[in-house]
């Protein structure tokens, strides 16, 4: 597999996890469970990059990218649970 796909996703991951540095100073009642999630988001894409690396071609890193993929998705859906439930629950004061 060419190296650019790699470092691409690596770049990905690097905003994820600065986008959660950022959520986690802010100060709405979504804001620390946002972080967390984007922050692992973060973590899933940069490990599934390592493993994309040295993977390389074939099943292994199909089996890898299909992995980091599924990871990240279930970890969006846990975003939107996290903001449905804010939301129904109301502000915090």
């Amino acid at each position: 597999m060419a190296a650019w796909l790699p470092l691409l996703l690596a770049l990905i991951g690097l905003a994820a996890v600065w986008l959660a540095a950022w959520l986690a100073r802010d100060n709405r009642p979504a804001s620390p469970g946002l972080a967390l999630r984007m922050a692992l988001s973060g973590i899933v894409i940069l490990l599934g990059t390592l493993g994309l690396y040295f993977a390389g071609d074939g099943a292994w890193g199909t089996a890898v990218l299909l992995a980091m993929a599924l990871l990240v998705n279930l970890l969006g859906l846990s975003m939107w649970w996290h903001l449905r439930r804010i939301h129904k629950q109301g502000p915090r004061l």
